[in-house]
């Protein structure tokens, strides 16, 4: 089973993100809806990736992504950046931060699905 994090402060958006990974068999979803409870859910679970938005209320993505890199247990934990903000200069700023990968919003399902499958690999092929 592979056990994904989507966090993002839209209900909208991580209903959307977990029903174009529902293609991804196996998997199971926890969501938060904050930087700061994504913290909290990592302390408190494993996960085989995070989905994070960069832009939230409390504590935003990257600084959510700072935490994550600064924990021995979660350094290698693959986050994939689900944002708004699609220019070079955000892209960078993330991927400089530790970020997996970066996706732009609005992104198709094809596009995110394939985006987690090349990040987990093995783990996340289609059923025959």
């Amino acid at each position: 089973m592979t056990d994904i994090l989507v966090v993002d402060d839209s209900k909208v958006m991580r209903d959307m993100i977990i029903a174009c990974l529902r293609a991804i068999p196996e998997t199971s979803f926890v969501h938060a809806s904050s930087g700061l409870e994504a913290i909290e859910r990592l302390s408190l679970a494993t996960f085989d990736m995070m989905v994070l938005d960069l832009n939230m209320p409390d504590i935003g993505g990257v600084e959510v992504l700072e935490f994550v890199r600064g924990q021995d247990t979660l350094r290698s934990l693959p986050v994939m950046i689900v944002t708004t903000r699609g220019d070079e200069q955000s892209r960078e700023r993330v991927l400089q931060a530790g970020a997996t990968s970066f996706l732009a919003k609005p992104f198709t399902p094809d596009a995110i699905i394939a985006e987690v499958r090349a990040i987990l690999g093995g783990r996340a092929e289609s059923v025959a």
